[in-house]
């Protein structure tokens, strides 16, 4: 682990960070402040915000990963995804309308969400273990959201990957469709979904965009905790990553994601 911040600097992003989101108001690049910042800072001030949050009272329900798609790597300048923290006040069903100023600028992604019967850990995980240990999969919708500003107002650099990591990797809501699959039973590389929002499609994608197979993302996420001795739970929800890019959900918009025989999902951001 390479950690170039103090103990000092990253409770002080962290806090940053929760009060970003308490009030709705962006915070500064963390990437501009602290420029020697390691992946290892990010995640840092990741965790150091998780302990704010379980110390409001919310508990982990699960994990996301994001950053699966080429592109966006790409665009990132990066080769590997990243990860953040599911909790319990991320949650809503299919069809919720999520209040206005819940958040502050909400965008959406389809995934396929993974839910475990058993834990997993360790570095040598297997594709095979993952399945092993899966309950079911299902459709979902992830909310992304940015308590750091997307571009800096002044010099209008973009914010970097250690920016999205430390604000939980961007991770606001997920939104879980009532269809329940086997995962040993289907190709999730052939899973895809029409999104559409205000009935017009926005974007569509198949799940091989995701490392070419969505498993492959639950794959990296234990192998990636097991450096750090964790691991995940059974009953966690795993989102895999995305396979479309995000879509802009400014308040009134309404979303439907098709993902054909594996089901769909539907949420509104209220207007008023």
């Amino acid at each position: 682990m390479t950690l170039t911040l103090s103990h000092a600097e990253i409770a002080a992003a962290a806090a940053a960070l929760f009060e970003a989101e308490r009030r709705r108001q962006q915070t500064g690049l963390l990437s501009q402040q602290y420029p020697q910042m390691t992946l290892d800072d990010a995640y840092a001030v990741q965790a150091a915000l998780i302990a704010h949050k379980r110390a409001a009272g919310l508990e982990v329900i699960g994990w996301k990963i994001g950053l699966t798609s080429r592109a966006m790597q790409q665009a990132l300048n990066i080769d590997t995804p990243d990860s953040g923290v599911l909790l319990s006040d991320m949650a809503f069903p299919s069809g919720a309308t999520i209040p206005l100023g819940r958040f502050i600028q909400p965008r959406i992604e389809a995934e396929i969400a993974f839910v475990l019967n058993a834990p997993l850990a360790g570095a040598d995980v297997t594709r095979a273990d993952v399945l092993a240990a899966t309950d079911f999969v299902a459709p979902a919708l992830e909310i992304l959201d940015t308590r750091i500003l997307r571009a800096d107002p002044v010099t209008g650099v973009s914010r970097k990957i250690h920016d999205t990591v430390s604000d939980n990797a961007a991770n606001a809501g997920i939104v879980l469709g009532t269809a329940r699959h086997a995962p040993q039973s289907i190709d999730l590389r052939w899973i895809g979904a029409i999104v559409r929002r205000d009935g017009i499609v926005e974007e569509t994608g198949l799940g091989a965009g995701v490392l070419d197979d969505p498993v492959a993302g639950i794959v990296w996420l234990v192998r990636r905790l097991a450096q750090y001795g964790q691991g995940v739970a059974a009953g966690d929800i795993l989102l895999s990553g995305s396979f479309i890019r995000p879509i802009e959900a400014p308040p009134g918009s309404c979303f439907h994601a098709d993902f054909g025989p594996f089901g769909h999902v539907d949420l509104t951001f209220a207007e008023s």
